[in-house]
């Protein structure tokens, strides 16, 4: 434990920035900094993100959409630069004010529908195209109760575990610890779920998968925070035997590579404006 010690004044007031990876970006009020309308292709759905977990649940989704046929799924996908403060132009806060990522605008109802956060999102286009979330009563409260835990659950290891281990300006020990035990306790909630359980909420691939998997998914394979290791995530069986499954999906290796601009030329689709830009890839 550290020694140094932190004595909150009366009121908090912002005067510095605090530190961290995202320090330039992070400020207690919302709103537009400035002009920036948004672009609109031709596609029904509109995608304004970057493929981070969250946005990745979306792009994931729209090519699951895609595979089944559902042609009203096609989407333009537009790059928001978050390192870049492209979330709090005025077009983007209005389409989601409260300026994260993803926002989506559906162009195919009148007057276009702006849908922001992504179980919302999901919960959308599921509703919308009838698919990946069952219309039984019993089996749909599962498949919501799993993507409610996701919501509740990812800040802890996003905003938590994954600012103070790997993002925060210097590592302290007891944030560290405090949010390590809360995500083994989170990995050992799902490796129990899918100890029993093909997929997250039963026997079929819905919604609560997509949601759950672009960050826990990712995250016992190797690709959050460089934390596998640190986690022992090999000891989570069930959760690796799932991630696996999921990760050889045609359709989510098609949704982790849009408005991605980092890793891999041939993982990197900053723009998707239709398909064959993502079969372009890698050729």
């Amino acid at each position: 434990m550290s020694d140094q010690t932190y004595t909150p004044p009366t009121v908090w007031k912002w005067e510095q920035p605090s530190g961290g990876q995202f320090a330039s970006i992070n400020r207690p009020i919302s709103g537009a900094t400035h002009e920036a309308p948004l672009k609109v292709g031709k596609h029904p759905l509109q995608l304004y993100s970057l493929a981070t977990p969250n946005g990745v649940k979306v792009t994931i989704m729209l090519e699951e959409l895609l595979a089944l046929g559902h042609k009203g799924a096609e989407y333009d996908a537009y790059l928001i630069k978050i390192s870049e403060g492209d979330q709090f132009g005025s077009g983007f806060v209005s389409a989601n004010p409260n300026s994260k990522i993803p926002a989506m605008v559906d162009q195919s109802v009148q007057p276009p529908l702006r849908i922001f956060e992504s179980g919302s999102i999901l919960l959308y286009l599921a509703e919308k195209f009838d698919a990946f979330l069952p219309s039984e009563l019993s089996a749909r409260t599962e498949v919501m109760n799993w993507l409610f835990w996701q919501m509740g659950s990812a800040p802890f290891l996003g905003g938590g575990f994954g600012h103070f281990y790997a993002y925060a300006p210097e590592k302290f020990e007891y944030p560290i610890d405090r949010y390590t035990m809360e995500v083994k306790r989170q990995l050992d909630v799902l490796d129990k779920q899918l100890a029993e359980n093909t997929y997250i909420a039963g026997d079929e691939y819905t919604i609560a998968d997509m949601a759950i998997w672009p960050w826990y998914g990712a995250l016992v394979l190797g690709r959050l925070y460089n934390a596998a290791e640190f986690l022992d995530v090999e000891s989570y069986t069930h959760v690796m035997r799932w991630a696996k499954q999921i990760n050889e999906r045609p359709a989510v290796k098609r949704g982790r590579k849009v408005n991605r601009n980092w890793g891999a030329p041939e993982d990197q689709l900053p723009e998707r404006h239709d398909a064959s830009d993502l079969d372009a890839l890698g050729q």
